[in-house]
């Protein structure tokens, strides 16, 4: 009788104790290996978006797919569909205050040789391949995990959660447009909006021996603009001088060396050069530990170190399209360039586009805006928002510095400065330099093990906010 007590308590004590360090390492890479399964299903529908493209048939049955793979989530949520983007909403036991989730479901077409087929999600070398496993299916699958996974428990969130993943990202972004302005025109206001943007890196900005999670709090405007010289044309065999071609290539020239646009070092700026500077050693650490004090020299520095530290600094444009005479011995009477314009928070739209236009005047050409883009808020990195956002770091994902930074890529997220002061962009898998650059470019990739914290960092954030 008492060996059998004692047997009982042992057990019982064994039931009732932690797992053991490999028991829930052995419990994260099951996880891990079927939550790959469950993304690999949303990798293998192709999703791409064209513009000027109406049929949303695609986008409708990934939608399905959506539903059968999160049931429980699905059966909780008031569901909107805006021509192929989605507003969805999860009620909670109040409605003031509600936080929102972001991610687009659309990707880019998968040119060039891959290793693997761009659309198959195949499982090989501990990776999950194929377009969108970065950008940005992998942040939507997580959050809707983690809301599934919730939901299945029973668990009600203090405040509504929404959802949006839209099917235009990738092109002309009229799908977060249009729901951003209904909900305000119903007077929703987000206490907080989560979208894509940073991942978390090891040294991001070179020299900072450290893994940081990087956190959009801001991102630069995005404008197409159109620069258009005119003549009389005329045969090739007596051009006369400044023909249309040269005089746009004596401008494009021109921008390209000139100081057109202000150089200056934003606060946000400021505090990522100061938090990955406690990383760095040598002059460069102190340089950037103290990024007050030295702001002026790092701010003549930076352009020189690489294009990327240049552009967080001041507008950019880069020309992209070009276009001349129908024959190869006729002077165009119209020939023209485009321009993709990034105007910097500090400069904004109007600003640039006056300094363009006035170098553009210089060459008589002209300016025709195809595109003015949008000009969002920058949020507080200061604010309580993002500082349960770098909780959900610590928590999650361990010795992880959470470090602000202005996005210089556009995303979704911008139009929903209209409802919320605190946009964030930020998508919590650790990537390499070499998953970095895949997105939008060949063999796109995710790595498995791992996975199963982003799903808990958006349970996190369900959770505490």
């Amino acid at each position: 009788m008492w060996k059998q007590a004692v047997t009982a308590e042992a057990w019982l004590t064994a039931c009732l104790q932690k797992p053991s360090m490999e028991d829930a390492m052995a419990t994260d890479g099951l996880r891990d290996q079927q939550y790959a399964k469950i993304l690999q299903r949303l990798i293998r529908m192709e999703t791409v978006s064209v513009e000027g493209d109406s049929n949303t048939e695609k986008f409708v049955r990934f939608h399905s797919l959506l539903q059968e793979l999160f049931p429980n989530l699905f059966s909780k949520l008031d569901v909107e569909n805006f021509s192929g983007s989605l507003l969805m909403r999860w009620t909670g036991e109040r409605s003031e205050k509600p936080i929102l989730l972001m991610s687009h479901h659309d990707v880019v077409e998968a040119v060039g040789n891959w290793s693997h087929e761009p659309f198959s999600g195949d499982i090989e070398d501990g990776k999950l391949w194929g377009r969108g496993s970065l950008d940005t299916k992998c942040s939507l699958w997580a959050m809707l995990q983690a809301a599934e996974e919730l939901s299945a428990e029973g668990f009600r969130p203090k405040q509504d959660v929404w959802f949006v993943s839209t099917c235009t990202e990738e092109t002309d972004g009229s799908g977060a447009d249009t729901i951003s302005q209904e909900l305000q025109k119903r007077g929703v206001e987000f206490s907080m909006v989560l979208d894509e943007g940073g991942f978390i890196l090891h040294d991001p900005i070179g020299g900072a021996d450290h893994d940081f999670a990087m956190v959009g709090v801001g991102e630069k405007g995005c404008a197409d603009l159109k620069f258009v010289a005119r003549s009389k044309g005329g045969h090739a065999a007596m051009p006369g001088k400044n023909t249309p071609l040269v005089r746009l290539g004596k401008f494009m020239a021109e921008t390209e060396r000139s100081a057109l646009f202000s150089v200056r070092m934003n606060a946000v700026t400021e505090e990522m050069l100061r938090r990955c500077g406690r990383y760095m050693t040598g002059v460069t650490g102190v340089l950037l530990r103290n990024v007050r004090f030295f702001k002026p020299l790092l701010t003549r520095i930076m352009p020189r170190v690489s294009n990327t530290a240049g552009a967080m600094l001041k507008t950019t444009i880069a020309f992209t399209m070009a276009g001349g005479s129908q024959g190869r011995n006729v002077l165009p009477q119209e020939a023209w360039v485009i321009g993709n314009m990034r105007f910097s928070i500090h400069q904004g739209q109007q600003s640039s586009f006056e300094a363009i236009r006035k170098m553009a005047a210089k060459y008589d050409i002209e300016m025709e805006i195809l595109d003015p883009g949008f000009e969002s808020s920058v949020s507080d990195f200061r604010s309580p928002e993002f500082r349960k956002i770098e909780q959900a770091v610590s928590a999650i994902f361990g010795d992880v510095v959470t470090v602000p930074y202005i996005m210089t890529g556009a995303s979704d997220c911008r139009y929903f400065s209209r409802v919320s002061r605190n946009c964030f962009r930020f998508i919590p898998f650790a990537v390499s330099d070499e998953q970095l650059s895949s997105i939008h470019g060949v063999d796109e990739n995710i790595t498995i093990s791992g996975i199963h914290r982003a799903v808990d960092f958006y349970k996190y954030i369900i959770k505490e906010i």
